[in-house]
């Protein structure tokens, strides 16, 4: 059996549709190579609305750092996401997750599991301006996903979330560790994907979460909560 990983990097990139509702081009499509397939969602490039506050042509590449130093941190919060090409040119291309739909997500989202608390720890540390409800992805064999991390690592704090339970409360040992380690290897997990600024602000925030020792507090200099929050 092929790997999902294999498919994704190697497959024939093959568009069945479009997500209306994204402000991004959004597209669900297959990955199709050796007689085996996998789904997926492809983001091009191309299809990506400029923003006032992010550089034209990079969401792709922060949603790739966003996986890559989920992985290297040992979160696994992030489905398996490339950047490739495809259809409509070079984009990313992440696994499809099938949701378990019998889950409250806004009950689990208010919840203290174990997967939640360190997808609140990652939005902090990638300074994710868009935490939705809809973002949060449990499965029937109870993992728990995250996706859409394209407006992340701004160098400026822009944290905004749905996830704001936690503030306050006292970091774990186990997560003081995640971001040492954090601390130790998000620049080069990330290099080259976001800006030189970025890369500090990265590491000054982490800087931040360690000396305060306690999970952030929506701030009254940014709009806390996304809107709509689904």
């Amino acid at each position: 059996m092929i790997s999902a990983s294999e498919l994704i990097s190697l497959g024939e990139l093959t568009v069945e549709g479009r997500f209306v509702d994204a402000s991004n081009a959004t597209l669900f499509a297959k990955c199709l190579y050796k007689g085996e397939e996998a789904a997926v969602i492809y983001k091009p490039t191309a299809g990506e609305r400029p923003l006032w506050d992010f550089p034209d042509g990079n969401l792709a590449n922060r949603e790739l750092a966003a996986y890559l130093l989920s992985e290297a941190l040992g979160l696994h919060l992030v489905p398996y996401t490339i950047v490739r090409d495809g259809p409509f040119g070079f984009g990313m291309v992440q696994e499809w997750i099938e949701i378990d739909e019998s889950i409250d997500v806004v009950e689990l989202a208010k919840s203290d599991h174990p997967s939640i608390r360190a997808m609140i720890l990652f939005d902090a540390i990638i300074n994710n301006t868009d935490r939705k409800y809809g973002h949060i992805l449990p499965t029937e064999d109870g993992q728990i996903f995250g996706c859409d991390h394209g407006v992340t690592f701004h160098e400026d704090p822009k944290l905004r979330t749905v996830l704001w339970h936690l503030a306050g409360v006292e970091f774990l040992a186990s997560e003081l560790e995640i971001l040492q380690r954090a601390r130790s290897i998000a620049s080069g997990v990330t290099e080259g994907l976001i800006t030189s600024a970025e890369h500090g602000a990265l590491i000054t925030r982490i800087d931040q979460l360690l000396e305060i020792g306690s999970y952030p507090e929506p701030s009254d200099e940014w709009p806390a909560i996304p809107w709509p929050p689904f």
